[in-house]
């Protein structure tokens, strides 16, 4: 081990960085806007850093993970690092403007793509690399925050993506080889940032190697051992931690087993039975139990945990415990929560209440199970308490859907919907029309807030909400628009709007988890069985309609999304969860109908985010998230049409079930992919109708006429006009409303310039 290096006995992997009050969210869109100097910001991101490196000391810590804020993406902070910023941004004199032209773009430049991190909610920036990238070495970033942390007294842990994840994760453009036949060059630089950190003192160097757990790459194993074995020879160097996480390490961990890094974190909550069997190979190695799990909010069995934790103690050199992956995808701290109620408030364990577990469980295995005796009595407490609530078992819930799956219940063949469906709507070819979303103007924030304040009452609040929606309808009729929506001004979020409404669910107030960029959700906590006590958004599309005599979609999301966005209960499969929400969207969707509602869209923009990240549990999942959006459509006649949107994924391994979900139509994100999705598609017999994006709502930038109509023609080589939609890549709700009326106008413009030929 590095002379330099202490063996650690309690930390995290990583920690947000979003501030316990959206803080740093606020402070980088007041920079966009030109509202603060670059000075104001760092100052915002200052005090963030200081304050929770504070806080995770004085909760009892001994190694705390720095470089793990970013001012939008970990991924993109690495490819600073390593000097992969794409050439289109290297123009951008100022470093944070290059870097933020990277990560949305800007009038001139466009963003690199974005797509979810594994398996989870969160999003990354996906890097470039082109024939002639080539990497250098950048350490501005770390070193800086190291400095502050030195400055603070801070036991500081360095944290990076590690070479072999940036580059499976990367994307190869302009004929490049596939990334990863670069790990070689690669390696020297992050041998020269070893080098680089010993210089500085520094004890301990994190490497974060998620795709170690999955089979992305077909060599995972060889490529650890050789590159970790190149790092470890380096002469002078820190202590090197590599840590995986959201799986289960198989023949990678034998790889690494035999290299020379200090310490291996493994995921004991998302794979702990082949990691268990495998420790004993780590018998020269400090190993890092993620025993206290990272993603979800569900309090620890401290005393299993205990027992697992001593187990492993004797087949390695030493044990430190932490959260099985970094709390980055939690809220801060349940303390932010005064309305849950008791019992269900002793289920949960936030960020915070994860960082103290932790360090109960690290006492416990330096001291013995009496010196935290206490804490185990009030984790068995509150798993007992759980086990016995009646909000965990709705008899009439479960035997319905029983019921409805043997009953056998499917819509008709595509074909005969399709005729159906055409002779009720009537819609010219290439009908436009825009994903559900507008933009949460401030007049809807004001309003949000007054309601909660008791400002208002809430049959103000239904009239501020009626006169957005006529706003909406108003915008889309004068831009020609074909197909409309209501705009959604009464939903906060597209899930956290109908947890508000259904049995089993909680929302938080200040549970706050990044998505991407400045972009928060509050995922709200699935904890008992689902069911719909009332409609929940007919009142408000059906006023929409009686606006228009254009059709207007009612807007549902799917199952599979709201698990996926949820904090889901742990304690019975996924798929039983599932179809009890599916239950819920189709009795909604049985409620729309029966209003005179034509179309109906029911959003799995997350499909593709719960696939498991090994291939052989993967088909499994697919069977019953494809099932449970059936059940959820299942209900309405031939000639309602059913409309599904997916978006920021990488969609091949879900092609198929994209397919079978049997939608009428599917909205697809395709512009910043330049409609490489299309091709997939046919590939996989996709014969629906199909509306793949135009234009990426992600980035300020406005998209003229004739690059939209460049994106129809290409659209048109791959799917005939009486099936091709014409839409934005995802909703509107982050954009202005200026943007989105002179976007959707090009649009348009786009879509009749290209019917015309």
């Amino acid at each position: 081990m590095s002379t330099t290096a202490v063996p650690f006995t309690a930390t995290i992997l990583g920690s947000p960085r979003i501030g316990p009050k959206r803080e740093l969210k606020r402070a980088v869109e007041k920079y966009w806007s030109g509202r603060i100097d670059r000075a104001a910001l760092e100052s915002v991101a200052a005090t963030l850093r200081r304050d929770t490196w504070a806080s995770l000391v004085a909760a009892g810590l001994d190694s705390v993970p720095v470089n793990t804020f970013s001012y939008y993406d970990q991924v993109l902070d690495t490819a600073v690092l390593v000097g992969a910023l794409p050439t289109r941004v290297h123009g951008i004199a100022d470093d944070l403007d290059r870097y933020f032209a990277a990560a949305r773009g800007n009038e001139d430049v466009a963003p690199l793509e974005m797509t979810k991190w594994f398996d989870t909610n969160y999003h990354y920036i996906v890097p470039e690399l082109r024939p002639d990238t080539s990497f250098s070495l950048d350490p501005t970033k770390v070193l800086g925050e190291l400095e502050e942390a030195r400055a603070q007294g801070i036991p500081a842990r360095p944290v990076i993506v590690g070479p072999i994840t940036f580059l499976a994760l990367s994307k190869a453009v302009d004929g490049a080889d596939a990334p990863i036949t670069q790990l070689g060059e690669l390696v020297e630089v992050y041998a020269e940032l070893l080098a680089v950190l010993a210089d500085e003192g520094v004890g301990w160097v994190q490497f974060d190697e998620p795709v170690l757990v999955t089979d992305i790459l077909d060599n995972a194993a060889e490529l650890a051992e050789r590159t970790y074995n190149r790092l470890g020879e380096v002469a002078k160097r820190p202590a090197i931690f590599v840590a995986t996480y959201f799986g289960e390490l198989t023949d990678a961990l034998t790889a690494l087993a035999r290299t020379p890094v200090e310490a291996i974190g493994i995921d004991l909550v998302a794979g702990s039975a082949g990691a268990l069997a495998a420790v004993p190979q780590l018998k020269d190695k400090l190993l890092v139990a993620g025993v206290v799990d990272g993603r979800n909010i569900w309090r620890t069995d401290l005393a299993g945990a205990l027992e697992t934790l001593v187990r492993l103690r004797g087949s390695t050199a030493a044990v430190a415990v932490s959260t099985s992956c970094s709390t980055l995808h939690v809220p801060y701290t349940v303390d932010a929560e005064p309305d849950i109620d008791a019992a269900l408030r002793s289920w949960l364990a936030f960020g915070a209440e994860k960082v103290t577990e932790v360090v109960a469980l690290a006492r416990g295995i330096g001291e013995g199970r009496d010196a935290i005796s206490a804490e185990i009595a009030a984790s068995d407490a509150a798993i007992a308490s759980r086990k016995s609530d009646p909000r965990l078992n709705n008899s009439q819930v479960r035997e319905r859907i029983s019921a409805i799956i043997t009953s056998g219940a499917r819509r008709g063949p595509a074909d005969l919907r399709r005729t159906a469906q055409q002779d009720r709507l009537k819609l010219p070819a290439l009908p436009t029309t825009t994903i559900g979303s507008y933009p949460q103007t401030t007049a809807i924030r004001v309003a949000r807030a007054d309601l909660r304040a008791g400002r208002i009452d809430a049959a103000e609040y239904v009239r501020r909400m009626r006169a957005e929606i006529a706003d909406v309808i108003e915008l889309q009729e004068k831009l020609g628009l074909d197909v409309l929506v209501h705009g959604e001004p009464e939903r906060n979020d597209m899930v956290q709007y109908f947890a508000e409404q259904l049995d089993g669910f909680f929302a938080t107030q200040n549970g706050w988890v990044q998505s991407y960029g400045s972009r928060c959700v509050r995922p709200p906590i699935l904890y008992g069985d689902v069911a719909r006590p009332h409609p929940m958004t007919v009142e408000w599309i059906t006023y929409a309609q009686s606006l228009t005599d254009k059709p207007v979609k009612g807007m549902l999301t799917g199952p599979v999304t709201i698990l996926a966005w949820s904090f889901v209960r742990d304690d019975q499969p996924l798929a039983d969860t599932a179809f009890q929400v599916a239950l819920a969207i189709r009795d909604e969707t049985v409620d729309l109908q029966s209003a005179g509602i034509a179309i109906i869209q029911v959003d799995e923009p997350a499909l593709r985010e719960l696939l498991p990240l090994r291939s052989e549990d993967k088909a499994a999942y697919l069977r019953w998230a494809v099932d449970a959006f059936r059940l959820s459509t299942s209900g309405v006649a031939d000639s309602t049409q059913i409309h599904t949107h997916l978006c920021y994924s990488e969609f091949s391994e879900v092609i198929g079930a994209i397919a079978d979900l049997d939608a009428d139509v599917t909205s697809i994100e395709a512009a910043r992919s330049h409609m490489e999705v299309l091709g997939d598609l046919n590939a996989a017999g996709f014969s629906n109708s199909v509306g793949p994006g135009v234009y990426d709502i992600h980035s300020p930038r406005v998209p003229g006429v004739e690059e939209i109509a460049t994106s129809l023609r290409e659209a048109l080589k791959a799917v005939p006009a009486e099936r091709l939609w014409v839409n934005p890549d995802c909703g509107l709700k982050t954009r202005t409303t200026d943007e989105v009326t002179e976007s959707l106008r090009h649009l348009v413009d786009a879509a009749s310039k290209v019917r015309a030929g």
